[in-house]
């Protein structure tokens, strides 16, 4: 099964066990690149799916003024996966630009990210002797995994989830970020608005109270690009 959520900026969906957050450049890229590796073009791989032929044309990508943004729905995503027998998470690796059998990153407890010492000032893990995981996808190389503890994200990412932050990607309205205070408090929550002296936080979790920090009380913001639940 797959679920769909659209940001501002991006799609985020869910299958296979993974969720991953796409830009809309990503996830049409993803459907050209397979197109490509199944040796069909966009709409040989819309009809293989049973879908309108032209259903991944680059007309259908923007509404009529060019500017509005337009998504394939994970409906038709699932349909094509299923057709050409990729999984979502070689999909997400295709729309990201990564490799599909993934690559090691540093795991990290969240509780450890709040903790003195282990972070340059960009936010990526200093020091050696960390645990390792593999994930698809994206190839930045500065990115790792936090293990959630606690309720504070629920219903998104929940105990035990993992999810992969990227402290070398910008950040922009509507992304998913971990942010870290100068105190060691380390949030992951929705990125309402940042300006030159603050950054506004909307919660994950409607029993947690939305935040609005000064930028000079926060130690470092990193964009989340997959998690793992």
């Amino acid at each position: 099964m797959y679920g769909l959520l659209i940001l501002t900026n991006n799609m985020v969906i869910q299958g296979d066990g993974v969720v991953v957050m796409l830009t809309h450049k990503q996830i049409w890229r993803g459907l050209d690149v397979l197109a490509n590796r199944t040796g069909l073009s966009a709409s040989g791989l819309a009809r293989k799916a049973g879908l309108d032929a032209t259903a991944f044309n680059p007309s259908k990508r923007y509404a009529a003024n060019g500017t509005r943004l337009r998504w394939p729905s994970t409906e038709s995503i699932a349909k094509v996966l299923e057709a050409v027998e990729v999984s979502f998470e070689d999909f997400a690796a295709m729309a990201s630009g990564g490799s599909a059998t993934g690559r090691p990153v540093p795991l990290i407890g969240l509780a450890q990210a709040g903790s003195g010492g282990f972070f340059d000032d960009a936010g990526y893990p200093i020091g050696s002797g960390w645990d390792e995981v593999r994930f698809p996808g994206f190839d930045g190389s500065r990115a790792y995994a936090l293990e959630i503890s606690g309720d504070s994200m629920e219903p998104v990412f929940r105990a035990g989830d993992r999810i992969v932050v990227a402290p070398e990607e910008g950040v922009r309205r509507g992304d998913r970020v971990v942010v870290r205070t100068r105190d060691g408090e380390v949030m992951a929550k929705e990125l309402r608005r940042m300006t030159q002296t603050r950054i506004e936080l909307a919660s994950l979790n409607a029993e947690y109270p939305d935040r609005v920090l000064d930028r000079k009380d926060v130690d470092w913001i990193a964009r989340i690009v997959w998690a793992s639940q």
